[in-house]
């Protein structure tokens, strides 16, 4: 039997390698050539406009909710905060009963926040308009992995949300009960980051991993449908391009990559001889033309997508940069760090 997986293993690599040749074909001309043409960004200044600070430790996600204002954070000390990015109040806080929380979404009613990290499960607690409730009391336990909880997000209802674990898998969860619908296998070791595809764009999401391979899922069939794996180093980041075409990712390996799924192929990496270490979040400005993209050198760079070129760079992290999500309506920016700090950026 060792005879026969040694030549299944032979037969398989020969056809990865034919689909490399095919896919090499159809590649005509570079992004960047046929961006030529495209008159080039102007000077534009971002600064930090506000700073929300109370994290007592690293900040590990964030995400805003759909009302353009409100931001929920999660940190390394088990807090979990809702913020008015406006006010920087602070609106709801819970504790945790692990350290670690990896993963935090918004729900798109903005009526609950869902979260999770080293206590391998994704609880959703729902928020209350009375400032004194308390939140733990109503929490409710979604999703339950057999590894740490690395990325989740509601699709585009409160009563689904979509996990990645370091047990290797995605999984599609109905929140009411807590059954898991679908599952999702493929990676060959932790998956670090998710995406849902825009809403318009079909049932799809992206995730990337370990394995440095990010792959496309439909969440109907539980199958990939496409996959890449072109980086060097773990993806800690991926995201949809706002049409849905394309999406981008950030590695360890100090690059993001810009691919298209309709090409079925990477089309730009944005990367630079200085730039030494890894990106560990990526984001799109809502016209799709800026990708920002946080490092572990405590700076954010700002990347032409079309030209492949760094536009700007960003100060003013005190540490690495570990998640950076562009509000709703595309008119600011939020980075948080290992600093304990989030900043709004406009």
């Amino acid at each position: 039997s060792s005879d026969t997986l040694a030549t299944l293993k032979t037969e398989s690599e020969t056809l990865k390698t034919k689909l490399e040749e095919e896919r090499a074909k159809l590649h005509d001309v570079e992004l960047h050539q046929v961006a030529e043409k495209t008159e080039a960004l102007g000077q534009f200044v971002m600064k930090t406009r506000r700073t929300l600070k109370g994290h007592g430790n690293k900040v590990l996600c964030l995400d805003w909710c759909k009302d353009k204002r409100r931001i929920v954070s999660s940190s390394q000390d088990g807090k979990v905060i809702v913020w008015d990015a406006f006010t920087t109040n602070k609106e709801h806080a819970v504790t945790m009963p692990c350290t670690w929380v990896m993963a935090c979404a918004y729900a798109p009613s903005g009526c609950a926040v869902a979260c999770g990290g080293l206590d391998n499960k994704c609880s959703v607690y729902p928020l209350s308009l009375d400032k004194n409730e308390n939140l733990a009391a109503k929490k409710k336990s979604v999703a339950m992995h057999t590894n740490y909880l690395s990325a989740c997000c509601f699709t585009n209802s409160d009563m689904q949300i979509l996990t990645s674990s370091g047990d290797g898998t995605c999984a599609l969860w109905d929140v009411e009960s807590g059954q898991m619908l679908q599952s999702f296998h493929g990676h060959a070791a932790d998956v670090l980051c998710l995406d849902l595809a825009p809403s318009e764009t079909g049932n799809t999401f992206v995730s990337g991993g370990c394995d440095k391979k990010s792959c496309v899922w439909d969440m109907r069939t539980g199958q990939c449908v496409q996959s890449f794996e072109t980086h060097e180093s773990d993806i800690n980041s991926v995201r949809y391009y706002p049409s849905g075409d394309a999406f981008a990712s950030g590695s360890d390996d100090a690059t993001c990559r810009l691919y298209d799924l309709r090409a079925d192929r990477e089309v730009a990496i944005y990367s630079k001889e200085s730039i030494i270490f890894g990106a560990s979040s990526v984001d799109f400005s809502l016209s799709g033309r800026l990708l920002f993209g946080g490092y572990n050198d405590y700076t954010i760079n700002v990347w032409d997508v079309l030209k492949g070129t760094r536009v700007s760079i960003l100060f003013g992290h005190e540490n690495r940069v570990s998640t950076l999500r562009v509000s709703p309506d595309g008119t600011a920016f939020c980075s948080g760090s290992w600093d304990h700090t989030l900043r709004i950026w406009a």
